[in-house]
């Protein structure tokens, strides 16, 4: 069963989502490389525990931090908006903290480039259901009890018919 999102998930959704956005002005790397820099870090560790709560931590703290792990480098050229930055931040740990899934997990799921390309006909979608497709069409079930069900309400609707 999934995970519901609650206050302590949609404070993490917004942390890691500015954090992404932040790195638009900050980071002098591209911005792939960033985003697989930040979820395989000891921040975004922090951040599946949910331990980051605890910590009096911004945005700007969060770049930082990924600096400090990884130093810096003028690594790759390719800059997402900031839009597509904070949606993808977004919909990276929406995803880690509804199915309960490590950063490192998620990412290795959907890469960055991928969600970029999703973000004009997703961005508007509730980031559960925007999720949902992105699984559906890599044919990737979690919550079979889900599944099921949706499928049986498909065979009762064609039954009707």
């Amino acid at each position: 069963m999934l995970r519901k999102i609650d206050k302590d998930g949609l404070l993490l959704c917004e942390l890691q989502a500015k954090s992404f956005e932040a790195s638009a002005d900050f980071a002098t790397v591209s911005s792939e490389i960033f985003i697989r820099r930040f979820m395989n870090s000891k921040v975004a560790k922090l951040m599946d525990t949910g331990d980051i709560l605890q910590l009096n931590i911004h945005a700007k703290d969060v770049y930082d931090r990924i600096e400090e792990e990884y130093g810096n480098s003028k690594y790759g050229s390719v800059k997402y908006t900031k839009n597509e930055l904070f949606w993808i931040g977004y919909i990276y740990r929406y995803f880690a903290y509804t199915y309960e899934l490590s950063s490192v997990q998620v990412y290795k799921i959907v890469k960055p480039k991928e969600l970029r390309g999703l973000f004009l006909p997703y961005h508007t979608m509730d980031p559960a259901q925007a999720i949902e497709r992105i699984l559906e069409a890599k044919n990737l079930v979690f919550d079979e009890e889900a599944e099921f069900q949706r499928q049986f309400e498909i065979f009762k609707r064609i039954r009707k018919q």
